[in-house]
């Protein structure tokens, strides 16, 4: 079906859908050069989008920024750094550390 009759059954304007595209939230394209036809892969690709919008209250363009910190991990590094620096993410533990943890509290329980 053309984007029109797709945006309808999905409940949104064409530019809408048009938006979600370029954002990256549909499939790709499989010809080239052809307008796009929506089929009930990328209707439904469409409604699990907007269900997580919803359900956390996000925007499209913070679930396409989400897609790619999870598809680049050069960029989920970035994040990763950037939440250990403002405090919302704690370092990871390595096992030396539990280790290490481990043995002081077994000492300090000698004492």
């Amino acid at each position: 079906m053309r984007i029109t009759e797709a945006a309808r059954r999905l409940g949104m304007s064409p530019r809408m859908l048009r938006y979600r595209e370029a954002l990256g939230l549909l499939p790709p394209v499989r010809s080239r050069g052809a307008h796009r036809r929506f089929g009930p892969e990328e209707l439904a690709a469409v409604a699990q989008g907007v269900e997580l919008e919803r359900r956390f209250d996000i925007s499209p363009a913070e679930l396409s920024f989400a897609l790619r910190v999870l598809s680049e991990p050069a960029v989920a590094q970035a994040v990763r750094d950037l939440g250990l620096r403002i405090g919302r993410l704690q370092a990871p533990r390595r096992a030396l550390d539990f280790e290490k943890e481990k043995a002081l509290r077994l000492l300090q329980g000698r004492r």
